[in-house]
């Protein structure tokens, strides 16, 4: 069992940024593919971002991309989802998901971790 452990949320002025992070505890990530999702008051829970186990592929949801960017560190076990030019409307909690098939859909991803709190002021 692959247990994902989220950090870095937190509260932040729009046009702000946070980094969050993504690890496995007690199990490596290098071999999945890694998702981020969000989920704010009252939605669905949402495709973010996307990268594959290499590091060589990734793919963003269109509202973040050019804001956001995804990447890893498989010496360390560790993805990243770095978060730029913040807006309110980015206000969720944020999931990072581990599994073997590559995509945006969340029944791609087999193993999910806690999520982490980011809120966007305005």
């Amino acid at each position: 069992q692959v247990q994902l452990v989220e950090s870095g949320g937190g509260l932040v002025q729009a046009g702000g940024s946070l980094k969050l992070s993504c690890t496995a505890s007690g199990h490596t990530l290098n071999a999945y593919h890694v998702g981020w999702f969000r989920q704010a008051p009252g939605k669905e829970r949402e495709f973010v971002a996307v990268i594959s186990w290499s590091g060589q592929n990734t793919f963003f949801q269109d509202s973040v991309r050019g804001r956001f960017s995804v990447s890893r560190d498989n010496a360390r076990h560790m993805v990243y989802l770095q978060m730029n030019s913040l807006k309110p409307e980015d206000t969720a909690i944020y999931y990072c998901a581990a599994g073997v098939q590559y995509g945006s859909d969340y029944d791609s991803y087999a193993f999910w971790g806690r999520g982490t709190q980011v809120t966007v002021s305005s």
